[in-house]
């Protein structure tokens, strides 16, 4: 998201009015406005110079990614790991590798990957549409799961660990990530299994100090009663919708970034 809000201020060409329009779209997630704000800093600079910064932050986040992968893979202990992993953490969502999904290639490139359990990501399917085809593209073994099985198959075994990206990380190592995560947490933890947070350092937000500080955004509710104009509610059925939980610190194993590994 970084690399688009930096982009985005690129095509604003100077309108001080979309660039706060965009910086505001994704209240929940720290890149944007990380990413915004760093190209808009240069703006009166001349449109070379936004685009120069774009592209640099492009290339930065290329490298991060590399670095998580590795450094995420690394923290893994054993061969054939079975991986779960909730909405869509690759280069769909990033630049090239991605973050989590970035671990997630790293692994299937060493040999250590065994498969990944994907999960859908209701309502908008980030899972069931995008990061399937990403490990479908990358040649890695993946099923996908139904959100609520998350937590059964975490308690059932056989899960070695859990990736998830983040929207926004708190001081205290709070995060914001895809409604749905904290769910997996719970389950994780009560399963012993490894949770594990994948994010560039741009993600930590030193300004918030602990989760409650993050705003949630509620996505539309007809994200929830339809699905592609066929209604799947009753006409006057009432939805709610946050896209994004916060999974308390203390049930973090570890948050891999490109620069260190954090235990919260």
């Amino acid at each position: 998201l970084g690399v688009a809000g930096a982009l985005g201020v690129v095509l604003a060409g100077g309108d001080l009015a979309q660039v706060a329009r965009l910086r505001a779209a994704r209240p929940t997630a720290a890149n944007l406005a990380w990413g915004v704000d760093k190209a808009a800093a240069r703006i009166k600079e001349g449109k070379e110079a936004v685009l120069a910064t774009a592209l640099r932050i492009r290339d930065d986040d290329i490298a991060a990614c590399l670095a998580m992968g590795e450094r995420g893979a690394d923290l893994l202990e054993g061969d054939r790991l079975r991986i779960m992993t909730v909405c869509n953490t690759g280069g769909l969502a990033a630049v090239e590798r991605g973050t989590a999904l970035g671990v997630v290639q790293t692994l299937h490139e060493r040999g250590r990957l065994a498969e990944v359990l994907a999960l859908e990501t209701r309502p908008l399917l980030q899972g069931a549409r995008l990061t399937t085809w990403e490990l479908g593209r990358m040649g890695a073994p993946h099923r996908l799961v139904a959100d609520s099985a998350g937590p059964y198959l975490l308690a059932k075994g056989g899960v070695d660990a859990v990736l998830i990206g983040a929207d926004r990380i708190a001081a205290n190592g709070d995060t914001a990530n895809k409604i749905g995560s904290y769910a997996l947490a719970l389950g994780a933890e009560r399963a012993g299994v490894p949770f594990i947070v994948v994010a560039p350092e741009s993600t930590i937000d030193p300004a918030t100090p602990t989760g409650e500080h993050i705003e949630i955004e509620d996505r539309d509710p007809e994200e929830l009663l339809t699905l592609r104009g066929v209604r799947l509610a009753p006409e006057g059925t009432q939805a709610l919708n946050p896209a994004f939980d916060v999974t308390p610190h203390d049930l973090i194993t570890a948050i891999v970034t490109d620069r260190r590994v954090i235990r919260p």
